[in-house]
């Protein structure tokens, strides 16, 4: 039985650039798998963002977490590859293929998955860009110049964690321009940006790669680097220890686990560009697939070569106090534990120690990683925009984020983008905005793990291109559920106000979304997502998961309430 979107799809001429929303310009097909591949690989230079963070918290298991994540999220791709196989005609990627699983149980979840996906894609703009920023202000002037140390702060945020402020900089605005730069290539299309990012894959992440083989194939990797695999603790002089496995040491490891996630699971984004592809229904499967061996690699070989070569630290300065207690200078480290390397600023320093550390092979680094830097700021841009396009095409986001120029690119959405993340820029802790936007990214895959399942029952006579086996779908339900424990217990290691700053803002679409649905569109969804939400031509939906869409839902809510309630 072929089934709504291959009729859709059949019916609508490929190279048609007309918007079924405004009846201006729509999405190309102008790329094959191997160009949401390129796209998307900017998802393996996450590990640039929170390597050193997770090491500092997690200690020597670290190499371990990524490892774990990795693996979650391979698995998790195969429920998303099939869904995605389902709607070639739509855009945006798994939360919105997703989205029409919950539409026929709930109008308010659809809009909330696409809108968590959202909100932890967007922060890859400022982070990355910040990072970049950072590298060449620091390779161009001294650390004590005043170019890198003015500093004008705009708010105080320390009730959500300590010295967390709005400033701007000279990092802001460097870090802006370098977005303005990815807006403009962006602009020209997904074909652009798909020969952009293999330009900047080919000169930045595969030579890191092969940068990251040679400690392990030298032997630079001492076992005392790596084991006991005991979490990370200190002593009361602040001397680095092996803690133990207690509550104090799970929390660490789940927050470890609940933060890599957020670089690990991200190549589901290879699936975004459905829309675009020539031939969706081999282009998709096949895109995630090799954009998640990629990672597989990548977040595997990069961590173990960064702790195999520093190893962990230790304690090289102990903190000064004032009379009264309060700390003058904290502690410093060498290692992984040391300052630059949690800030991904020492990274380039730490590259060039593998092949001896001179200035000229740093500054080369240095180069290497702003390119680096700017593939996932690409990959970031590309998908979330197409997310949001998609989002306003089906009623779910406001209806001006669906406009899209003549070269097929969703500049609205891309606009919006760029302003809300040259906020982001402006804050003062970057980990903190990757900690919190990672609590959407766990709802997000919460609900859409789950969408495979009910795809599969409400919709099992539509055409599959790709059909995930069983026993991974299966294994994907139960990773939703591990998944919300581990942000449960871990995600306020990262600040005390990480969990509700994700609740909060993730709750902010209630009121978009309503005023969408009922105030814009009177209670009614444009034709394109009713057409999505029969079953298989039938003049009414019908809901045949019955109440089990429900159960999850509560089941998940329970899941954090016990597991806050028993480590508070």
């Amino acid at each position: 039985m072929v089934n709504k979107a291959d009729s859709h799809y059949s019916s609508t001429d490929a190279k048609s650039r007309f918007s079924p929303v405004d009846g201006h310009f729509s999405l190309h097909r102008s790329i094959d798998w191997t160009g949401a591949f390129w796209v998307a690989s900017g998802v393996a230079a996450l590990v640039l963002f929170s390597m050193g963070a997770i090491t500092a918290t997690v200690g020597k298991p670290a190499w371990i977490v990524w490892i774990i994540s990795i693996s979650f999220g391979f698995i998790q791709a195969f429920t998303y590859a099939e869904i995605a196989g389902l709607f070639p005609h739509k855009s945006g990627g798994t939360s919105v293929y997703g989205a029409v699983a919950w539409i026929n149980y709930s109008k308010l979840i659809p809009p909330l998955s696409i809108w968590c996906n959202w909100i932890a894609w967007a922060p890859v703009l400022a982070i990355g860009s910040g990072l970049a920023a950072g590298y060449i202000l620091t390779t161009l002037f001294p650390a004590d110049a005043v170019i890198n140390t003015w500093q004008i702060t705009l708010l105080d945020l320390s009730f959500l964690k300590a010295d967390l402020t709005l400033r701007v900089n000279a990092t802001f605005i460097v870090g802006a321009t370098l977005m303005i730069i990815v807006f403009a290539i962006q602009n020209g299309g997904i074909l652009r940006s798909a020969k952009a990012t293999m330009i900047l894959g080919l000169s930045s992440l595969i030579p890191l790669l092969l940068l990251a083989l040679i400690p392990i194939l030298t032997g630079d990797m001492p076992s005392e680097h790596f084991f006991p695999l005991k979490p990370l603790a200190f002593d009361d002089s602040g001397y680095v220890i092996d803690g133990e496995w207690d509550l104090n040491g799970w929390i660490l490891l789940a927050g470890g686990l609940f933060i890599a996630a957020w670089s690990t699971y991200a190549f589901e984004t290879a699936v975004c560009y459905t829309r675009e592809f020539k031939n969706p229904r081999t282009d998709t499967f096949k895109a995630i697939l090799f954009s998640g061996l990629l990672c597989l690699i990548a977040f595997t070989l990069i961590p173990l070569a960064f702790q195999g070569h520093l190893g962990l630290g230790d304690l090289v300065q102990m903190e000064t106090l004032d009379s009264s207690g309060s700390v003058v200078s904290p502690a410093v480290y060498d290692g992984m534990l040391a300052s630059e390397i949690y800030s991904g600023m020492g990274v380039a320093k730490a590259l060039s120690g593998i092949l001896g550390g001179s200035a000229i092979l740093m500054n080369f680094f240095v180069v290497m990683l702003v390119l680096a830097l700017l593939l996932p700021i690409m990959t970031a841009m590309s998908g979330s925009s197409r997310t949001l396009y998609q989002g306003a095409v089906d009623g779910l986001l406001p209806k001006y984020l669906s406009h899209v120029n003549d070269n097929g690119a969703p500049t609205r959405a891309m606009w919006t983008n760029l302003v809300v993340n040259l906020l982001l820029l402006s804050l003062s802790d970057y980990v903190f905005l990757l900690a919190a936007s990672n609590v959407s990214y766990i709802i997000f895959n919460f609900l859409n793990l789950n969408a495979g399942w009910i795809h599969r029952i409400d919709r099992p006579q539509w055409d599959r291109p790709y059909r995930a086996p069983n026993i991974l779908m299966a294994i994907g339900g139960v990773l939703a559920f591990v998944n919300l424990a581990l942000m449960a217990l871990g995600a306020n290691i990262w600040g005390a106000g990480t969990l509700i700053s994700g609740f909060i803002v993730a709750a902010l679409i209630i009121p978009i979304f309503c005023w969408r649905h009922y105030v814009v569109d009177k209670g009614k969804f444009p034709k394109a997502m009713l057409d999505d939400m029969k079953l298989g031509g039938e003049a009414k939906a019908e809901k045949r998961a019955g109440a089990l869409p429900y159960i999850v839902l509560v089941a998940g809510v329970m899941t954090i309430a016990v597991i806050r309630y028993a480590i508070s």
